[in-house]
């Protein structure tokens, strides 16, 4: 699988700009987090994704947000990896289109997850950003958790509706304060990667 891996995110890596490259890397990051929090915490499903899944869903799930298929992103994946010799299973096709609340609602935790992780990247960046640092160590998660909830022009194209469904019952049941720690930890193991 490593191996793979590395074939996905050069693909990666060529399609896209490179801040949606970091957005992808630090996407997947989050998706490996909350998938080992929730089998720490037995909250996984029998039939859910493995962890490759849910990881390689992140690092893909906006390789068609460039070109020609930008229009029609999330719907070209499969299509553009084909143009890298590269494929997914339906299920990991069907993780990345959960991460676009016009194609209905998730089919499981691993949609779920992308779908509330998905414009946190984007928040927790902004933090780091603000720093005279830059730098993502610097990070708390009560700086993130602030300017998520009390200053919501900051970091504007987070899509905080569907970040805070993260907490929902049936859902993810996280609390929002640990699903952004989850996140902000997953993101910090990989600064150096993603230049924060």
């Amino acid at each position: 699988m490593k191996q793979d891996r590395q074939k996905f995110y050069n693909a990666v890596k060529t399609n896209v700009e490179t801040n949606i490259l970091y957005h992808s890397l630090a996407l997947e990051a989050c998706m490996g987090g909350i998938y080992d929090y929730l089998k720490s915490q037995e909250m996984l499903e029998a039939g859910e994704p493995s962890r490759d899944e849910w990881t390689l869903a992140g690092l893909v799930h906006d390789i068609d947000y460039a070109g020609d298929t930008k229009e029609q992103h999330p719907l070209k994946t499969i299509e553009v990896l084909k143009k890298y010799n590269l494929a997914i299973s339906p299920t990991i096709d069907r993780i990345v289109k959960d991460h676009d609340a016009r194609q209905g609602l998730p089919a499981n935790k691993a949609g779920w997850a992308i779908r509330c992780a998905d414009s946190l990247t984007g928040l927790i960046t902004a933090v780091a950003l603000i720093y005279p640092s830059k730098k993502l160590d610097e990070v708390k998660v009560s700086s993130v958790v602030k300017r998520f909830i009390k200053e919501p022009r900051f970091a504007a194209g987070t899509r905080r509706e569907e970040v805070i469904l993260c907490q929902d019952p049936d859902k993810l049941n996280i609390p929002l304060e640990k699903f952004i720690e989850i996140c902000l930890q997953s993101m910090q193991k990989i600064a150096t990667d993603i230049s924060l």
